[in-house]
């Protein structure tokens, strides 16, 4: 059975070769150069970039990808299962959908399942972890699209960002309210609702709006003795490790993934921003 992924896991590159999922990369543009994410470009060329005044671009996975991979599916009579990036965030999924559909009408017997993820970065990312585990254990294809469904459903994702105009820059944030913003030291906590960017609040500092994260990880996740927290960070694995401790000596998780923002949603969310994922209490 085969895996499919977008580039905005924010897995690293070796992931998807070490555990036999396939990757569709989103695309950056940066200083009027067009690259494959993860393939062509290191997430830190494109930190560095931005802090230096360039604001790269980002544009969804080729069409004609899809449709190579797809055919080659239904032609080897294989199964295989897509998580996609969230519909709200990028057009991705919907051209999947679309593309999956033209090949069917070639190859009726198609079994493929696309899955809207709803998520982001490592929230994505924990759902190919999981489905890589569960096709080891030996799951049926649909069990499995089932199972990670059930567990995008339940992802909570809530991040903050070092520097608001990043997201004035992509359109998230008017450029009036990040300059404000920027002048009070305000940190917005966000989160992903229904694979929609959704300010929740206002926190004044950056250590204090992680403490407010924690406290609404609690509030949202219950008991973490079994629970995996993912920890993306856009290009400050030191501080990404503070908030690791910190996380550790409150509520006492599983375990931890930590992986760097790639470059498709970093272009969007800029350096020094932290991202937290994982299960709520009702998974």
């Amino acid at each position: 059975m085969k895996i499919f992924a977008d580039s905005g896991s924010d897995l690293p590159k070796e992931f998807f070769t070490e555990n036999n999922v396939e990757l569709f990369t989103l695309r950056v543009d940066l200083n009027n150069q067009q690259y494959n994410d993860i393939l062509d470009i290191d997430p830190k060329v494109v930190y560095d970039a931005m802090r230096e005044g360039a604001v790269p671009k980002t544009s969804q996975v080729s069409p004609e990808v899809f449709l190579k991979q797809f055919e080659a599916l239904a032609k080897n009579d294989e199964e295989g299962i897509y998580i996609a990036f969230s519909s709200n965030l990028s057009g991705t999924y919907n051209t999947a959908v679309m593309i999956a559909s033209q090949v069917r009408e070639n190859y009726p017997n198609l079994k493929l399942k696309i899955i809207d993820s709803k998520c982001a970065s490592l929230g994505h990312g924990l759902l190919v972890l999981e489905a890589v585990r569960l096709r080891e254990e030996g799951l049926a294809y649909e069990e499995i699209a089932q199972k990670i469904t059930h567990m995008a459903e339940h992802m909570t994702q809530l991040f903050t960002v070092e520097n608001l105009s990043y997201l004035a820059a992509g359109g998230r944030l008017s450029k009036s309210s990040a300059f404000i913003g920027g002048l009070l030291s305000i940190k917005p906590i966000l989160h992903v609702e229904d694979g929609k960017l959704i300010p929740l609040e206002k926190i004044r500092g950056r250590k204090k709006a992680i403490n407010r994260i924690i406290e609404l990880m609690a509030e949202r996740g219950g008991d973490f003795s079994n629970t995996v927290v993912g920890i993306s960070h856009g290009d400050d694995l030191e501080f990404a490790k503070e908030v690791q401790a910190l996380i550790e000596e409150k509520l006492h998780p599983k375990a931890f993934e930590i992986t760097m923002i790639g470059s498709s949603i970093g272009a969007h969310a800029g350096p020094g921003t932290i991202a937290i994922f994982f299960t709520d209490k009702d998974y």
